[in-house]
Formats: C-alpha cells, structure tokens, sequence
C-alpha cells in the first residue's frame, strides 16, 4: 500500500478518487436492467425462467422455483454441530439487539379536545435478497440473519427469500439451514434483478412484497433504484470499505489483517489507514504485504488496493476524524489510546468498531448490530438496516368541536396565504354549521 502525507495534492487527489468511487450506473446497464424489469413486469415466471437459465441453472423450470420441504430437509440433516453452535450464537445476539429497535405507537392528549399520535405497524410482507456468491459455494449465511431477523422481530407476516441457484437448480444447504432458523416463510431459487423485479410485482409463484432489503451486484442495485418508487427498498448498496484510525501503540498486524478482510470483497472495494504515526504506517505497510501472500483471494485484494486503497499520515487525531467524517465510512475502526474517548468525534460512519479487539468480522457474524451499512458516503445521511426500515409510521389525528373552532382561523389563514380555497371552506362550512 502506497503511503501519502496529508495536505499535499497528491493525498488529496487519491482522497477524492476514493471518496468518489460511488456505484457508477451507464446507460447500457440502465436499459439492461430496465428491459429485465419490463420482461418480468409483463411475463412473469416465463421471463425468470428464460433469465435464470441463461445465467444460473441451464434446466430450471417455474415450478422448481421454490425450495421444497424435502429440500429443506435434507439440508438440515446435513448441518454439523460446530455450524450450528455458531448459528445459535449469532441468531440470539443479533435477535437481542434489533429487539431493543423496535418503536411503539404513541398518543398525545397535550392540547384540550386534540389527540395527536403515532401508529407504528410493521409492513405486510418482505423479500430479503441473499447474493449467491461464487456460485453459491461461499454462502451468505450472515446475510440470511441480517435481513431475515430484523423483519420477522418488527412482525412482518411474511418474509421471503430469494438467492440465485447453483447450476444444477439447488440452493446450498447452509443457507437453507440459517432460513428456518430464523422462521423464513419461503425461499426461491431466483436472482439478479429479475428476482427483484418478481418481487416488487409478483408473479404466477412469486407473491409481490412491501419491502426488499439485501446487497447485491450492480445490477441488483440498480434494479432497487429503479423500483424504489413501487417497492420499499433499504438502500442502495455499494462496494465495501473500511477506515481504520490507529495511534502510534497500534498493532500493525491487526490493522493490515482488517485492511484485508475489507479488500478481499471485490476490486471495488476501499481499505484506507488514517494514522499520525510514519513508523507504524511504514510497517503496516510491510504487513499487508506479508499477509497477502497468504489470501486465498489475493489478487482481489491486490487489485482492491491498488484502486482504493491507502494510508495516510496526518499531523494529529483531529485530522484523522476530519478525514473519517468526509469520508463516511461504512466501517470505521479505532485502534486508539481509550477509543471510547474519541467516539464523540465520530459524526459520519455506518457502524464503528473500538479497540483493537473488535475488528470488522466481529460485526459480520456475530456481534449483533446489523451488517447491512451505508457505503459510498451515504453514511452522512443514511443508517444501517434494523427493524424500524420494516416499519411504518402512520399519523393519528382528532379534533374535539371545541379544538377545532379554537384553531380554525389560523387553518383558514394558511389556506387563503396558499391560494387553496377548498381547503379553507373545508374549515368555513363546519363553522357556518352551529351547534352541529
């Protein structure tokens, strides 16, 4: 990793290709997307069924779209004890912590004769997307929980799943194994954007959703910005990246590890540095090069690194957390003298991960917080996934006859300011109506 002191224009240049390096849609992959979504709109499982076997499984038909019990089944019988451990662990720490999400409806009586409030409902039904990584041999298991708990724990009646299928029409088993876990209600062996589609509008198999939630490829992504207007959708999410702010005391082989498991994801992804220390920059550095050697996905990271990655060496920690809070990370990790002291400074990052015992992973697996987090600078506006994206917050409204006429004149007034008439007379014919 190249080192770059802070102020110079050549630090500044690397900082504005990394910081935007956001999702880059083209029109071609806009017209792509939008025909899958057309095609799927209007012919339903005959265009999924088209799509997925051109690009997953070759002999997929409609009616092997959803994973049977038997299935389901089989897949259980297969899961060893040590995976279930885990399992067991990350389902009640992850459960435990959206628990403490979830908001409840609120009335207010403050003003005579008004009640004013807030009903909180969660939606009718959602579609958690889980990406088939490396062909479904690297299963997403932590995806499944991330999607799948926040929604069944805000009380959605029916939560659904779809993953893209191996090639041979199956679903890895681990995968099925963490759905029933979390009381999934059906899983369909559909992906891409056409599975987003399938979801916003249904199909003959596919029952239309309230709400997506799930990372994905571009083209998943760009379908979930396309349909946001029809379904809801959590975020947009791009490619990962990590922030890592460390002092002098730092371990630099914790940090390069952490740059790593970051820079592993795709070539898109960011891994940057941000420390006052050259000593401890430099031999980071040598760090990362020594445990890339070892990285099973090695030339991912490379080249991860190459595009988007950095350290950086600023004056003080001042200037680390300016950095950190343009940047917007979606993970940002303190390896500092009594983090907890620094968190004040921290105003813009999708999670933060304090001490050096707390690397990233932590907060993929098992921690408990939601690992579906802002990236690309969103995390100056946007939070990680949790249980309220599933809810919906509808207004409660009562005027008694004696309230109403007390606040009339100022509605009337408004309304006239605004040129509405209509609403102004909506107040007019109630006070025109005495003792009525």
């Amino acid at each position: 990793m190249n080192i770059y002191r802070y102020g110079t224009r050549k630090t500044e240049a690397r900082l504005r290709r990394i910081v935007n390096r956001g999702l880059d849609y083209s029109r071609q992959h806009y017209r792509q997307v939008s025909a899958i979504i057309g095609d799927v709109k209007k012919n339903g499982d005959a265009a999924i069924e088209k799509y997925s076997n051109q690009f997953d499984a070759p002999r997929q038909k409609a009616s092997q779209f959803q994973v049977s019990r038997a299935e389901m089944d089989a897949a259980v019988k297969k899961a060893d004890k040590g995976f279930m451990r885990a399992l067991n662990r990350a389902v009640r720490q992850i459960e435990s912590f959206h628990r403490r999400q979830v908001e409840q409806s609120w009335i207010s009586t403050e003003r005579s004769g008004v009640v004013v409030g807030q009903q909180v409902t969660p939606v009718d039904s959602a579609g958690i997307y889980v990406p088939g990584a490396k062909g479904g041999e690297t299963p997403l298991v932590s995806t499944v929980l991330m999607g799948a708990i926040p929604a069944k724990t805000a009380g959605v009646g029916r939560v659904i799943m779809v993953t893209p299928p191996r090639k041979d029409g199956s679903v890895n088993p681990q995968l099925l194994v963490a759905a029933k876990k979390v009381g999934v209600d059906a899983i369909y062996k559909v992906g891409s954007a056409w599975a987003i589609a399938a979801l916003a509008y249904g199909t003959e198999t596919i029952a239309r959703v309230d709400m997506i939630a799930g990372p994905g490829n571009l083209y998943v992504a760009l379908a979930k910005k396309i349909l946001s207007a029809t379904v809801g959708i959590d975020m947009i999410a791009g490619p990962s990246e990590i922030m890592v702010i460390a002092d002098a005391a730092a371990n630099p082989a914790y940090i390069a590890a952490d740059l790593l498991s970051q820079a592993e994801h795709d070539e898109m992804s960011s891994a940057v540095l941000v420390t006052d220390s050259e000593p401890l920059a430099r031999k980071t550095a040598g760090e990362v090069e020594s445990q890339l050697a070892g990285l099973s996905r090695r030339k991912t990271a490379e080249g991860a690194l190459a595009a988007y990655g950095a350290i950086i060496v600023v004056e003080d920690m001042e200037a680390a957390f300016s950095i950190a809070n343009r940047f917007a990370p979606e993970h940002l990790e303190l390896h500092v003298r009594e983090p907890f002291e620094w968190l004040g400074h921290v105003r813009n990052a999708g999670a933060v991960f304090l001490g050096e015992h707390t690397p990233e992973p932590v907060g993929d697996y098992v921690a408990g917080p939601n690992h579906t987090l802002p990236t690309a600078g969103s995390a100056r506006f946007a939070s990680a996934l949790s249980t309220p994206h599933f809810m919906k917050k509808t207004s409660i409204v009562h005027y008694s006859r004696d309230a109403f006429r007390a606040e009339a004149a100022d509605v009337i007034k408004i309304a006239e300011t605004e040129g509405l008439t209509a609403h102004a007379n909506a107040i007019k014919v109630r006070l025109s109506q005495k003792g009525k």
